[in-house]
């Protein structure tokens, strides 16, 4: 008889358990898809890791297009097809859209969204989404806790850990939809080869 209970006991919390890894993985999506999906979305982000690297600017989403502008470089997406111009150095660089040597840190953040076990909770009256990597997983990122209004599911900071080391993300101007295919085409005319160096790492 006992046995039984702990069996029906164990079986209930599993359960339980489940549906909240479940429920949390819905939310998840739905972040998901506000961010990345077909209306696209635009924010403004702060990154700093350890102190040690920090970055700011403007970024625009849309499914695999991809935009934005920081301190050192202005980029365009299209999906198929990467330009970086960088400023100061008047160069523009050409790579395959999903290249890993974009930039140094293109290939340090990989993942599936089946590599982990999700979880919510309230924190300070945020919702906080975590993602903890399973130990069969093979992407770089271990973890992740993303900050949210519970009411609109608006982003407000991402904390992301790559092997021991983590980044903080501060969102700010979060705005999901109206965003145009036209963001993400590259304005070649803006950059004309006299001026600047084209280079071609596709």
């Amino acid at each position: 008889m006992y046995l039984s209970l702990l069996f029906l006991l164990s079986v209930s919390v599993a359960s339980a358990q489940t549906s909240e890894s479940n429920e949390a993985r819905q939310l998840f999506d739905k972040v998901y898809n506000k961010i990345f999906g077909p209306d696209g979305s635009s924010l403004r982000y702060d990154v700093n890791i350890l102190g040690l690297y920090k970055t700011r600017g403007s970024i625009w989403f849309k499914e695999k297009k991809q935009r934005f502008s920081d301190e050192r470089v202005d980029t365009w997406n299209d999906g198929t097809t990467a330009y970086m111009v960088y400023r100061k150095k008047k160069v523009v660089e050409i790579h395959a859209a999903n290249s890993d040597k974009k930039d140094k840190y293109s290939g340090k953040f990989k993942f599936t969204l089946d590599d982990f076990d999700y979880s919510k909770s309230m924190e300070n009256g945020e919702l906080v989404l975590r993602l903890k990597q399973h130990k069969r997983a093979k992407g770089t990122i271990k973890e992740v806790r993303a900050y949210l209004n519970p009411k609109t599911l608006t982003p407000r900071l991402v904390k992301v850990k790559v092997s021991f080391i983590w980044t903080k993300i501060t969102i700010s101007n979060f705005a999901a939809g109206h965003v145009s295919d036209d963001m993400f085409v590259f304005p070649r005319n803006q950059y004309p080869a006299s001026t600047y160096k084209y280079v071609d790492k596709r």
